[in-house]
């Protein structure tokens, strides 16, 4: 039985009690090397080790009482009448840049051939190949017209961080616009499970953020530190603008957040996300990139006083830790340092997102096995971890916090 709220996300370290995953599926083997940058990949991973990976994370979570969920499940059940799969066909097929109107309805009259709603699912996710789809008696100069692009509609290999997409806040969500066109439609997907699933539709969650908004925000760069401390990077994938949308809506609905510090960190793919360079392993613990730790610039943004309608803004100069204890009201952080210190075993780590790891419960995270030094720094800090594999889900340049969306969690 579903645990309500159906969002209820106020930590980074709360027991945690509902996850949101999406198992690599055959968008996958529709990686190819002349696409990887355009797919926002630097390497192909081989699909079958990396679902064997992808399972031994599930297990984790389930091995500690934790309810597993799937992105193409709840997709899939979220489709209950004719109508809306109409709907979610033309929206997709409208969002997927199809030119010409005889490649368009050839792709409808595809997707309505997939009696299976699960399988329309899939395959919207794994890409359409140009030799899937036969184009008929052609009409236009667009339809004439081809090139050697091998894709009607490109795959989405991206969906398996599960982290960017939306982000549960408080007992809201905040559905994004991406920043890359190849990730977009992904946010499709979460837009018809919360409206139609019956997981969510009739359960008040509230929306922090439309995907329909012209600026960029991605979940990587949320942290809810606390029920009072959200950090949000100013980064390669999220506007300033789109935070200050974010803040208004929260501070105007009541939660119990206070106060928002929003990061403002370089705009490079190696620092693509604030959880990749910065997450939360116990109370007052973070694990970090050193390349982070500042001095930094950062704007603590907290609701309007009285009447006004005007969001409280203050630039601040300082290190990371000095941050984090004055925000939290900590006496002292420890930040411990993905591969020691900068150097050698910092940058290989960190290519491995070593500092992107997942908390389920305070002091209590999952971590790739390949960041071996970095997961002995944690040891001994006296932080419990839960190792997974990881030679090919990584490839995908994500961790396990990326790589998973917290529903539920229990309050601190």
């Amino acid at each position: 039985m579903l645990i309500t709220p159906a969002i209820n996300v106020y930590s980074e370290i709360g027991k945690l009690k509902r996850v949101l995953l999406h198992r690599p599926g055959s968008e996958i083997e529709n990686i190819t090397p002349e696409l990887m940058d355009r797919l926002l990949f630097d390497d192909i991973p081989y699909l079958d080790v990396a679902r064997q990976e992808h399972d031994a994370f599930a297990e984790i979570f389930r091995g500690n009482d934790i309810e597993v969920v799937y992105l193409e499940d709840l997709a899939a059940q979220s489709i209950q009448t004719e109508e809306i799969r109409e709907l979610f066909m033309e929206e997709f097929i409208e969002e997927a840049g199809l030119q010409g109107d005889m490649k368009q309805e050839a792709v409808r009259e595809y997707f309505r051939s997939f009696k299976d709603t699960r399988a329309l699912i899939d395959k919207m996710m794994a890409g359409i190949r140009k030799e899937e789809v036969y184009i008929a008696n052609p009409k236009t100069l667009t339809d004439f017209l081809d090139s050697d692009y091998p894709f009607l509609i490109d795959p989405m290999p991206n969906l398996y961080f599960t982290r960017d997409p939306f982000a549960a806040v408080g007992t809201g969500i905040s559905l994004h616009h991406m920043r890359t066109v190849t990730r977009q439609r992904e946010t499709l997907f979460s837009k018809y499970i919360f409206r139609h699933h019956p997981d969510f539709k009739d359960a008040g969650i509230k929306l922090w953020y439309d995907r329909r908004e012209p600026y960029c925000i991605e979940g990587g760069d949320i942290l809810v530190l606390t029920d009072k401390v959200i950090a949000i990077g100013i980064s390669q994938r999220t506007d300033a603008s789109a935070i200050d949308l974010f803040a208004r809506r929260l501070f105007d609905d009541g939660q119990s957040f206070e106060v928002i510090l929003a990061f403002d960190i370089p705009k490079s793919r190696a620092y693509m996300h604030l959880d990749t360079v910065f997450t939360m392993v116990d109370h007052a613990t973070f694990t970090i990139h050193p390349e982070i730790e500042g001095p930094l610039t950062v704007y603590s943004i907290q609701r309007p006083a009285g009447k006004s309608r005007d969001l409280r803004i203050e630039k601040e100069t300082m290190d990371l830790k000095r941050i984090l204890e004055k925000y939290l009201d900590l006496e002292h952080v420890s930040l411990i340092r993905c591969g020691g210190k900068r150097g050698i075993d910092a940058g290989r780590e960190q290519w491995n997102d070593g500092s992107n790891t997942l908390a389920i419960a305070p002091g209590e995270v999952i971590v790739y096995a390949r960041n071996h030094i970095t997961n002995h720094l944690l040891e001994e800090q006296g932080i419990r971890l839960h190792v997974m594999p990881s030679s090919e889900l990584s490839r995908g340049r994500g961790g396990p916090r990326c790589m998973s969306m917290p529903l539920i969690r229990d309050p601190l």
